[in-house]
């Protein structure tokens, strides 16, 4: 069940952050962030603030959580976009992440399922995501579901340097 996170959720994503954080420093996978500095507790609780943050949970367990909104990171500047959208019309899917306790489930791929249908219930059918050049799990995943490589744009991104993001963007089609 995927729904908007609450304050008691907080520590279970963080906990998710961490794992991810562990698997990339031990070699096993690579997303691209940096301990400390993204993302951290103070990430989650930011995105719970504004209320764009939301987790899936299975059998009381919050295994994967992401921030939802309309919020277009600086560096989407760069992007040479191939999708002309109006800026109220285009949702941005940030921080997806899955606990590695709970691979291969379809957790990630159900969290961008419910993030298409959540912005096309708000008017959005321009869709913009972004993830770490080197982070080729994510980029197979979002490639199968329907996702277009707009461009890459080497940035200062969440205070890593060095980064190469990955814009990515799809347009829904509008249910008749």
């Amino acid at each position: 069940m995927i729904r908007r996170a609450t304050e008691e959720d907080i520590s279970a994503v963080a906990e998710i952050y961490e794992e991810i954080l562990q698997e990339q420093e031990q070699g096993r996978t690579y997303v691209g962030w940096t301990r400390g500095v993204y993302p951290t507790r103070q990430t989650a609780l930011q995105a719970l603030e504004k209320g764009s943050l939301f987790v899936c949970q299975e059998e009381g367990e919050i295994v994967a959580a992401a921030k939802i909104d309309r919020e277009q990171v600086p560096a989407y500047s760069q992007c040479r976009w191939q999708e002309e959208a109006p800026e109220n019309q285009v949702m941005v899917l940030h921080t997806l992440v899955v606990s590695p306790r709970h691979p291969r489930r379809g957790y990630g791929r159900a969290f961008v399922e419910f993030y298409e249908e959540y912005a096309r219930e708000q008017g959005c059918l321009y869709l913009r995501m972004d993830t770490n050049e080197r982070n080729t799990v994510a980029r197979a995943m979002y490639r199968g579901m329907g996702y277009r490589e707009a461009g890459i744009v080497p940035c200062v991104f969440n205070g890593i340097p060095g980064v190469n993001l990955v814009c990515l963007e799809k347009k829904l089609r509008q249910k008749k």
